[in-house]
C-alpha cells in the first residue's frame, strides 16, 4: 500500500499543491496538514481520501501559496506603534530601524485576516485531490501486480513441497512401524501381536496426516483464487494464511520424521514471506 500521489493547479492569484503519501498499515491512518482557513472542510476531504485509500498511514498536504500581490497577513500599526513609543521610552536614544526589527517580533503586530472560503477555488481543490488519490492508487495497483506474481510464486513453491510430503508420507509410516517395532525389540519382552497392532494403529491414527495434506491444498487453491478477486480482500487472504500456518504446523507435530519436518520449515519459510507482504494489499 505505499504510493504517492501529487497534483498542482494554478490560479489567478494562487498556486494550490496537493500531496499524498502511502505507508504499509493494517488500517487507515490519516494524517492531514491543512492551511487553517480550510479546517471547516477537513472532513469532507478526510471522507474523500478514505473512499479510496481503505488502509495504509496516508499523509495528506495541502499548501497554498499567493502569487500576485496580495496577502491575508497584514501589519497592525497601531499596535506596531505603541510598540515603539514604548521602547523609546525605554531607550530614546535607540536606532528606529533596530526598534522596528524588534517590534515585528512582538506578538500581534502582524495579524491575519481569515478569508471565507471560495467555493469555486474548493472546487479546483476536490478535482486536484482527487487527481492526486488517482495517481497514488496507479501506484499501487503497479505494486499490486508485482505482488501478485510474488504470492503465486510461494504458494506454488508451497504446493510442491506439499506434493514431497505426499510422495514422503508412505516411506514415513514405513519408518514409524519401523521405529516402534525396533523400540520394542529392545524391551526383550514377549507381546500379543493382535495386542501389538491394535496399539500400533493407535499411534499411525495420531501420526496421521491425510486431513491435514487435503485441507493445505484446499487453502491454497483459495488463497490463489482470492487474488483474482475484484473486492479488497486484503484480510480475507490474511486469514487464508492463518489457516495455511496451522495446518503446515500440525503437519510438522505429527510427521515425526526429519526429512518431512524438513519440508514443513522449508513451507514455513516461503509463508512468511507471504505473510510479510499481505500488508501491502487491500
Amino acid at each position: 500500500m505505499t504510493g504517492f500521489g501529487k497534483s498542482v493547479e494554478q490560479l489567478p492569484s494562487k498556486k494550490i499543491t496537493i500531496e499524498l503519501k502511502s505507508l504499509n498499515s493494517k488500517s487507515l491512518d490519516l494524517n492531514a496538514r491543512i492551511p487553517s482557513s480550510y479546517r471547516e472542510k477537513e472532513l469532507l476531504m478526510r471522507k474523500k481520501i478514505a473512499k479510496t485509500l481503505l488502509r495504509g498511514k496516508v499523509d495528506f498536504s495541502l499548501y497554498i501559496e499567493m502569487t500576485a500581490e496580495q496577502t491575508s497577513t497584514v501589519i497592525n500599526k497601531a499596535v506596531v506603534k505603541e510598540y515603539m513609543n514604548q521602547l523609546r521610552e525605554i531607550q530614546p536614544d535607540a536606532n528606529d530601524v533596530e526598534l522596528l526589527k524588534m517590534v515585528v517580533r512582538m506578538p500581534d503586530s502582524l495579524k491575519t485576516e481569515r478569508e471565507e472560503i471560495d467555493e469555486k477555488e474548493f472546487d479546483v481543490i476536490l478535482n486536484a485531490l482527487q487527481h492526486a488519490i488517482s495517481q497514488l492508487d496507479e501506484y499501487r495497483i503497479a505494486e499490486g501486480k508485482v505482488l501478485e506474481k510474488d504470492f503465486l510464486f510461494r504458494v506454488e513453491n508451497i504446493s510442491a513441497l506439499l506434493q514431497k510430503v505426499i510422495d514422503m508420507d508412505d516411506e514415513r509410516m514405513v519408518s514409524v512401524k519401523t521405529r516402534l517395532r525396533r523400540a520394542l525389540d529392545d524391551l526383550k519382552e514377549q507381546v500379543d501381536e493382535n495386542r501389538f497392532e491394535q496399539e500400533l494403529i493407535y499411534y499411525l491414527e495420531k501420526f496421521d496426516i491425510t486431513e491435514e495434506k487435503v485441507r493445505l491444498a484446499n487453502h491454497l487453491d483459495y488463497f490463489s483464487k482470492s487474488l483474482n478477486s475484484d473486492d479488497s480482500n486484503g484480510k480475507k487472504l490474511g486469514f487464508i494464511t492463518q489457516e495455511i500456518g496451522r495446518e503446515i504446523n500440525t503437519i510438522g507435530s505429527k510427521s515425526n520424521y526429519a526429512p518431512m519436518q524438513q519440508l514443513v520449515v522449508q513451507m514455513k519459510d516461503e509463508l512468511e514471506k507471504i505473510k510479510e507482504q499481505l500488508l501491502n494489499v487491500l
